[in-house]
């Protein structure tokens, strides 16, 4: 079949009748009709229309060997620099049409799922408990399915310190508390799905960490509506569906939520590895998850800082402040983000190497200074968004105010040098949506902490930097001396 278009993307999500609850209430009737999903199913939607549109289609999808049927480039397996090239630019085509504000556009899982297919499977070949014939299959139903994925591996924060030991007679992390016939028996909670219970299937498995006890070392892939299943939402950022009133929310919300696993069996051929602490390190570490997925990820955050700079430039023009010095220093702090970001990326792609089965990488190195670098960029980015609007970022009507009796009072006073009224505010509204509103503030924290605690960044960045060259200059240069 290969891929799919929006509407039957939203057919068959409608269809699932997944367990979602949101603000207490567990939904019911179909989930592209709810408030808080109609508008990011229906983006998710014509991003699939997207790679249907004859225009773009070649861009979009390659045919695959044993079919012929189009499938989705995020799924392709690289094993040249021009295939690396040519997965981003598929993936810059998606981000542009969302502005990098969705970080859960399919391509990142498609991306994960790839990876994992590329080498978890060979990595697990033949260890305790692993079945990697079970990552390859699901590879290859999702290409020829086009499905949507979501995951979950963050354990809930009850003590930190303690990593949750004896904290509870009941699992509180999900853990594998049974095993029969059928498949593994999972109970307990995992955060942070994005997306949750709008895909097809959530993505189950273990980010490695000090102390892991073997019962919570597992991975697996199962339907969002599997038995026992629920994703609890938190509260909807969505502020309402004016495009005017809330431009992004009203799009791109994209819904986090925690993942409930109420004695759910998993099926074992749906299983990739349980109980297994070695499988669940290399799984992350030694396979291409962290460079196909970091590579994805800074594609989509280059076009938001894209979006940002033309935002930024579009309020200045719009209020007249370019002659200002301390105004042109903000925007080439932003210029400055967005060249290092696109120069650290192509790097990636240019001192990529193919892995011991053949597929391309992109280098680590780059990405991980990237990843270093945008958490802090980011929320700069924000403030320097607020500072040119300054108190033209809380002086805004709504969208029924325009169509009020006191529209000729604001087509007075609110004004733009270059715009009137309604056009000036629509375009503050949107500085506001990105960087004040409850999806703006959630978008910022969402990127500070997309890759992890910044600091265990720079540590594995400095762990990880190979400093003996430069330090064997110094030893040089003092015993010369």
């Amino acid at each position: 079949m290969g891929t799919i278009d929006g509407k039957k993307f939203i057919d068959r999500i409608d269809q699932m009748k997944t367990e979602i609850w949101v603000d207490g209430e567990k939904i019911a009737g179909k989930l592209s009709e709810h408030p808080a999903f109609k508008g990011i199913l229906q983006t998710k939607a014509a991003l699939y229309d997207l790679q249907n549109d004859p225009k773009i289609k070649d861009q979009m999808t390659f045919q695959a060997t044993e079919t012929g049927d189009p499938i989705g480039l995020s799924y392709l397996q690289p094993k040249t620099k021009e295939d690396l090239i040519k997965r981003r630019k598929m993936m810059e085509i998606w981000a542009q049409h969302t502005h990098g504000l969705m970080g859960r556009s399919p391509d990142y899982m498609n991306t994960v799922i790839m990876s994992f297919a590329s080498s978890s499977a060979a990595l697990l070949k033949g260890k305790e408990n692993c079945f990697p014939e079970n990552i390859l299959r699901l590879y290859e139903k999702a290409r020829e399915q086009d499905l949507s994925f979501t995951h979950t591996f963050i354990t809930p924060q009850i003590n930190r310190s303690q990593y949750n030991f004896n904290f509870s007679k009941e699992p509180i992390s999900a853990k594998v508390i049974d095993k029969n016939e059928q498949g593994i028996v999972v109970k307990g909670a995992r955060l942070l799905a994005t997306q949750g219970g709008i895909t097809d299937e959530v993505l189950v498995y273990t980010a490695p960490r000090k102390f892991m006890e073997t019962e919570e070392a597992f991975a697996f892939s199962i339907p969002s509506n599997t038995k026992g299943l629920k994703f609890i939402c938190r509260e909807s950022f969505v502020g309402g569906e004016s495009h005017f009133n809330h431009p992004l929310s009203s799009r791109y919300e994209e819904m986090d939520s925690i993942v409930v696993f109420d004695n759910v069996l998993v099926p074992w051929n749906r299983v990739f590895f349980y109980d297994n602490v070695e499988a669940a390190v290399d799984f992350m570490f030694l396979s291409s998850f962290h460079h196909f997925a970091t590579h994805q990820v800074l594609t989509r955050q280059i076009v938001k800082t894209e979006f940002i700079l033309g935002l930024a430039e579009l309020l200045v023009e719009t209020i007249n402040v370019q002659e200002y010095q301390h105004i042109q220093e903000k925007l080439s702090e932003i210029i400055i983000g967005l060249e290092t970001m696109k120069a650290l990326v192509e790097k990636a792609e240019n001192d990529a190497k193919p892995d011991e089965w053949g597929f391309m990488r992109p280098s680590l190195l780059p990405l991980q200074v990237a990843t270093n670098i945008f958490p802090k960029i980011y929320p700069r980015f924000c403030e320097i968004i607020q500072l040119i609007g300054a108190s033209g970022m809380v002086t805004l009507p709504t969208e029924a105010a325009f169509e009020s009796e006191i529209r000729e009072d604001l087509d007075q006073y609110l004004q733009g040098v270059n715009k009137p009224a309604d056009e000036r505010v629509k375009l503050f509204r949107l500085a506001w949506d990105l960087t004040m509103s409850s999806f703006g503030t959630r978008q910022t924290q969402y990127e500070r902490y997309f890759f992890g605690d910044p600091i265990q960044l720079a540590s594995n960045l400095y762990k990880n930097y190979s400093l003996d060259e430069y330090v064997k200059n110094i030893n040089d240069f003092l015993s010369s001396s």
